[in-house]
């Protein structure tokens, strides 16, 4: 996963240091899945100390018209709060 981070990164000209904030779904979807994603992420905060913010579409109301764009906006106005992981879990 990190290869492919980095491989976006570098399509977009841009370096780690450059991101300011992680976004990411916590769930619901496979155990892996979200496993991999949370841990890769974690290790991403320990060695860059990148905030993170961990959500589930859940986590918002009226979530039939949330944007993908939307979603730090919508972390702000629903109080997510940053360095947290709750995972969902779906088997």
């Amino acid at each position: 996963m990190i290869i492919l981070i980095k491989d976006f990164l570098n399509s977009k000209n841009l370096e780690i240091i450059d991101v300011a904030r992680i976004y990411i779904n916590r769930g619901p979807g496979s155990f892996a899945g979200i496993r991999n994603s949370l841990s890769t992420i974690k290790a991403i905060h320990l060695a860059t100390k990148i905030d993170y913010y961990c959500y589930s579409f859940q986590d918002f109301q009226d979530n039939e018209k949330i944007k993908y764009e939307n979603i730090p906006n919508l972390c702000d106005k629903f109080n997510i709060k940053k360095n947290l992981i709750k995972p969902i879990y779906i088997s």
